[in-house]
């Protein structure tokens, strides 16, 4: 898939891209009684996870050029992009984020507990939640290996691409989607209400997972290079990448996640730059309607609202059977610190006993 714009995949990575919509930036001045000089010319810093790059370019394009009519002053963006828990280790170890665009609300929850996000993020507009995609199968043309559900997924022989859940939020949309379909009785020849069902099924395509690249983008592009027979991955990143001419084809199995990722403004560091107004309001156009057409048909993303994402479009985006979401198995907090990402989690024994 051709990239229009450079990533970032940590902050030991590279320079900051820039991007053109003013021609230069002052900083701010703190003062030691905490107030700070609002810079002439003020720089945001956005970090995000890899696959919506696209969309926040022409997002970040749109609003400098929104803000430039209507108060006068030029914007600079700087993005960054990468694996949504290595972007939120990055800004708790110091990279100045004024607003985190992450893959998953735990990813957040750790710039928080750093103490970085200090306003109650998860009451925002639409829980902060500006995106929603869901998670599916890129599969070569043609399906050969007639893959279709979870469960065909864990045929002998199978080469299956998903990236590192300990680097790439995707990476736990992933193992959530199986697992979740498991639970609720989705999946043939699994029982429902049965974690340890649920753990033989990931323990099933782990065992055929080959590669754990460190974001969903590259795990995507390294499926598109030619390497595995099925590629667990986004819906919108897949579709990007068919709008860019990939022949492979997306399939989504009966029963899946749906994706939900939030942005936010990252106080402490806006403050300290003194652009938190500008940060605030560059998060709450995230939610309007023109930044949803551009979520929609530039980040191949479907609506917030889950009914109307289940619902899709008949075209592009089919409807599906049982579109789910984390707090209908639990919730992210649960899953992360037990029933799936814990020490005894589904997902934590299924990858012992894989690859053990």
């Amino acid at each position: 898939m051709k990239r229009q714009r450079t990533v970032l995949a940590g902050l030991a990575a590279a320079a900051t891209l820039l991007l053109g919509v003013a021609c230069s930036s002052s900083s701010a001045t703190s003062t030691k009684g905490g107030k700070c000089t609002p810079p002439k010319t003020p720089q945001i810093t956005l970090a995000a996870y890899s696959n919506p790059y696209e969309a926040y370019g022409k997002l970040t394009s749109a609003f400098a050029s929104d803000w430039k009519t209507d108060h006068g002053q030029s914007l600079i963006f700087s993005m960054s992009f990468g694996g949504s828990t290595t972007q939120a280790t990055n800004i708790v170890n110091g990279f100045k984020a004024d607003v985190y665009a992450s893959s998953t609300a735990t990813d957040v929850e750790l710039v928080q507990k750093a103490g970085l996000i200090t306003h109650d993020w998860k009451t925002d507009p639409d829980g902060s939640v500006v995106a929603t995609s869901v998670v599916g199968f890129m599969v070569r043309s043609g399906n050969p290996k007639g893959i279709h559900d979870w469960s065909d997924l864990t045929q002998p022989g199978l080469e299956i691409l998903t990236p590192d859940p300990a680097q790439s939020g995707g990476a736990r949309w992933n193992i959530v989607a199986a697992y979740g379909a498991a639970l609720r009785g989705k999946v043939s020849g699994y029982t429902a209400d049965n974690p340890a069902d649920a753990q033989r099924l990931l323990q099933g395509i782990f065992t055929n997972v080959k590669v754990l690249d460190k974001s969903a983008n590259d795990s995507f592009k390294n499926f598109e290079s030619g390497n595995g027979d099925v590629a667990i991955t986004y819906e919108n990143q897949a579709l990007a990448g068919i709008a860019a001419g990939s022949k492979d084809q997306f399939v989504i199995p009966p029963s899946t996640v749906a994706i939900q990722t939030p942005a936010v403004v990252v106080d402490k560091d806006a403050q300290e730059h003194c652009i938190s107004d500008i940060a605030d309001a560059f998060v709450k156009y995230l939610h309007t309607p023109g930044a949803q057409e551009v979520f929609a048909k530039v980040g191949y993303q479907r609506p917030i609202d889950l009914t109307e994402a289940k619902k899709g479009d008949g075209d592009q985006y089919p409807a599906i059977s049982d579109l789910f979401s984390t707090d209908d198995i639990g919730g992210w907090d649960t899953l992360a610190s037990d029933t799936v990402f814990g020490p005894d989690g589904a997902f934590t024994k299924a990858f012992a006993a894989s690859h053990g």
